[in-house]
């Protein structure tokens, strides 16, 4: 590795979230949506893609616009392009596919899939159609959404729904209020909704022939729609499908209805049995030492990612959120393990990701490379963007920064490797009166850095009673006002 990587791994303007990252020949491409930073609604941006070394995970490169909204036909009617994923086609080419949607996810569950095609992973992709009947007709199918894909051994699968738990209610078919709520938002007729078997709702799957369009059978659901009773009925299917094959299971990556955690299923088939495996990791690092939702360590929301081995390492892919919205997400990554039974154990958000290792207390940081950003009370998101006041990565013309550091806020790094003493040097603006204390993962006081009002980027500073080795780094502000910080850094 040439350099150190953190969290977020791209560069801190750029937000490219529901990350879906593939190895093709010796790199790897992180295929996602695009918001805007300080965005208004979710997907505002064409689709952009990075790509590093499969042997240097700290070299991303952007391989710039791929492909751009006003390419698909149903840009008048829908303007941002949502969650995508690539597969090699049997053909050597690469294709896109993809769903339309308009502001805040209206008319997102419309439908179809589209497609486009290129004849390298990164280069200029075309409009190609629409994934479709043999007839010619759209596919529509149960509701066509986040579509991921995988090239099994020559057989193309689309998997792709949602899922709300609306038909789980006894009284579903008794209440007009539902129905009708199910028909606008999916765009179904009183038709489709009642008479589909089982649910228009749910995770699906169909296979495609060699143009990569056209549905070869019929779509099925690889999960049964009601779960209360099974063992996915604490983590039930909402959305973000993604597959991926490790030796002769099927692994389902999911986001769950808790909205904030990415979970897994296996199954020896590609179309049924599939049984729930866990939480692969949580935005909020909720599960971790058995935290619960109302503890989260971060504001939490929409979540979507995927697992890849990567040089013989397997990772997991997810994004995190700033600016205090759904609507400026960020990539992150974080090593996983896969046990020999094929389980994956949830893994916890950390400052250094990809890094290989504890990033070096040595030289500067920025701020909002902190893994956990609390005052106690953190929010979930919940498709807006929030007015009141807690701590949140931001912008603004002076760069990027922790805003809203109010009494109690928690902000911390996970991992840094220390030499032994070192100083700290925070850079700090506001009118926050009070320290920042600061402790390591035992709670073992490391310093005291003193805070007073600034209107402009100052630096305070202390030396830190740290032991040689790998320790976490919290700062947690004590004092009045409300402070930001833009930077670390260590050394003299």
């Amino acid at each position: 590795m040439k350099k150190q990587v953190f969290n977020p791994f791209l560069p801190l303007n750029e937000c490219i979230p529901d990350g879906e990252p593939h190895v093709f020949g010796d790199r790897v491409y992180l295929y996602g949506s695009h918001d805007k930073e300080g965005g208004e609604t979710f997907c505002m941006l064409d689709y952009t893609v990075y790509s590093a070394p499969v042997d240097d995970l700290s070299d991303w490169r952007c391989e710039g616009v791929i492909y751009r909204a006003d390419q698909d036909p149903d840009y008048a009617e829908r303007k941002y392009m949502y969650a995508p994923d690539v597969v090699r086609g049997n053909d050597g080419r690469y294709y896109l596919y993809y769903c339309m949607s308009g502001d805040f996810g209206v008319g997102g569950y419309f439908g179809p899939i589209s497609v486009a095609v290129c004849d390298t992973p990164a280069g200029k992709y075309e409009y190609l159609g629409y994934v479709r009947f043999p007839d010619g007709t759209p596919m529509k199918k149960y509701v066509c959404f986040d579509p991921g894909v995988i090239n099994d051994n020559g057989t193309i699968r689309i998997y792709y729904g949602t899922q709300y738990d609306f038909e789980e209610q006894e009284y579903f078919l008794q209440s007009e209020e539902l129905i009708t709520t199910e028909m606008n938002m999916f765009n179904k007729s009183r038709e489709e909704i009642l008479g589909t078997p089982e649910s228009v709702m749910g995770p699906s799957m169909v296979v495609v022939g060699d143009d990569m369009l056209t549905v070869i059978g019929e779509p099925v659901h690889i999960i049964p729609y009601k779960v209360k009773g099974t063992d996915f009925e604490a983590h039930p299917f909402f959305e973000a499908a993604s597959i991926r094959k490790v030796g002769d299971k099927y692994y389902f990556i999911y986001s769950s209805q808790k909205n904030h955690e990415l979970c897994y299923a296996t199954s020896d088939y590609p179309d049924r049995d599939f049984r729930f495996g866990g939480t692969i990791v949580s935005n909020g690092d909720v599960g971790i030492n058995g935290r619960t939702d109302k503890d989260r360590l971060n504001m939490t929301g929409t979540t979507h990612g995927s697992i890849e081995n990567i040089n013989g390492q397997w990772y997991v892919f997810y994004h995190r959120l700033t600016h205090k919205s759904d609507y400026s997400r960020q990539a992150c990554a974080e090593k996983i393990e896969i046990a020999a039974d094929g389980s994956i154990r949830q893994v916890e958000i950390t400052s250094c990701g990809l890094n290989g290792g504890a990033l070096i207390a040595e030289g500067s940081y920025p701020a909002v490379i902190a893994c956990n950003i609390t005052n106690g009370n953190m929010p979930h998101g919940s498709n807006k963007i929030f007015t009141e006041s807690f701590p949140n990565a931001n912008h603004d013309d002076t760069g990027r920064f922790i805003a809203e550091i109010a009494d109690g806020t928690l902000i911390g790094y996970k991992y840094f490797s220390f030499g032994g003493g070192t100083k700290l040097t925070l850079t700090v603006r506001g009118s926050g009166e009070g320290r920042f204390d600061i402790t390591d993962e035992t709670g073992k006081a490391l310093g005291t850095a003193d805070v007073s009002p600034s209107s402009e980027w100052t630096k305070i500073s202390c030396t830190l009673d740290t032991d040689k080795g790998d320790h976490a780094l919290f700062l947690t502000y004590k004092g009045s006002g409300e402070t930001a910080l833009m930077e670390l850094g260590f050394g003299e």
